[in-house]
């Protein structure tokens, strides 16, 4: 993409533009923007606004919403949430917004009305091209030190998927997937994927809601 290049009159040396400052704020502002801070997040203290999504990436975030989503109700587990809804994370002063994230039914009493006042027990990431460096870097290792147990990052360009679980020294280790191409959550007693059930068009939701019993 071509950038927008200024060139000083008197010098003849172009210059960039001024990027905009991010709006600073405390996390509870963030929160009374509403509707208003859709695709955003709070990081220690600025609103950082996300890109729009590609339609893969909806698809795949539906897609778990579905059947993740099915089957924790069915078996009683917890709760599922899609963005716009926060984990704040108070040592890192982050409000982040998985593109997925599961709160068991133990740790419930965190769920406030507009965030979860703590580490998910699962994330999941669904990785663009202009979100790559925050999804493996920057949240990778907030999420570690927070403690979110179980974080997935999947990149539909790649065609590629990640799980990673905390160990008990507090690092992620990336999970093996078993030889028949299947990974089994630690976090969410006995639900499985097919990585490659990822990358189908349109997505196997109904093939998936069977392999799980759900329907």
């Amino acid at each position: 993409m071509s950038r927008d290049i200024s060139e000083a009159p008197e010098t003849g040396i172009a210059h960039e533009p001024p990027r905009p400052t991010p709006p600073r704020m405390t996390f509870e502002e963030f929160l009374a923007l509403d509707d208003e801070r859709t695709m955003s997040e709070w990081v220690d203290g600025e609103v950082i606004f996300m890109s729009p999504v590609a339609e893969k990436h909806q698809e795949i975030m539906l897609f778990l919403a579905q059947t993740l989503g099915l089957y924790v109700q069915v078996h009683n587990l917890g709760r599922i949430f899609l963005p716009p809804f926060a984990m704040k994370l108070e040592a890192e002063r982050r409000g982040r917004e998985p593109d997925l994230m599961f709160v068991s039914q133990e740790r419930a009493h965190l769920i406030l009305r507009t965030y979860f006042n703590g580490p998910a027990d699962l994330a999941i990431e669904i990785v663009s091209p202009e979100s790559i460096e925050r999804d493996r870097r920057e949240k990778f290792g907030e999420y570690e030190r927070a403690g979110v147990k179980e974080y997935w990052l999947i990149d539909p360009d790649r065609e590629s998927a990640e799980f990673y679980e905390l160990g008990a020294d507090g690092r992620y280790r990336m999970a093996a997937v078993e030889s028949g191409g299947v990974y089994r959550s630690q976090v969410v007693a006995g639900f499985y994927v097919y990585p490659a059930w990822f990358w189908q068009t349109p997505a196997p939701t109904l093939e998936a809601l069977r392999e799980l019993k759900l329907i």
